[in-house]
């Protein structure tokens, strides 16, 4: 996993989302460059597809979301980008793991403000949604809490 540096992250909330309001809804996109390292965290209302890169995917995607008065993180990540390339499909799936943390810890520093607002949002469960057209990549997994990617 790569190192996280608070420094190369830029933080931009719109849609007027504050650094402590709402909690839902409050949806995250973050994308990085691969010339600089640096990482762009877009909170707002709706997904910043503005920041999207259409060609690579390579974007998280979160959201709060509350089920039976628990919150909840939701991650989305996409693949194979609507690819059949098994090879290809292969590759991100590994990249998107390896990285993964260095993700949400840059969401969980990103919004720090929202998590001193509410503590108990770092006890909230991170559901990750690997989203493919091959079966093998296609699931939902439990990452834990932000307690394990606070710094």
């Amino acid at each position: 996993m790569s190192r996280f540096n608070s420094e190369g992250l830029s933080v931009k909330y719109r849609d007027g989302v504050t650094a402590t309001e709402p909690i839902i809804p409050r949806k995250y996109t973050l994308t990085h460059s691969d010339f600089t390292g640096e990482l762009f965290l877009t909170i707002g209302t709706q997904f910043a597809w503005d920041k999207v890169n259409l060609d690579m995917r390579d974007e998280v995607l979160g959201e709060w979301e509350k089920n039976e008065n628990r919150l909840y993180y939701n991650v989305y990540l996409f693949i194979d980008q609507g690819e059949h390339d098994f090879t290809s499909a292969t590759r991100r799936n590994e990249i998107f793991r390896h990285e993964l943390p260095l993700a949400l810890t840059a969401i969980r520093y990103g919004d720090r403000f929202l998590f001193d607002q509410y503590p108990t949002l770092d006890c909230a469960l991170i559901i990750v949604n690997f989203i493919s057209t091959h079966p093998q990549f296609a699931r939902q997994e439990s990452w834990g809490t932000f307690n394990s990617y606070s710094i």
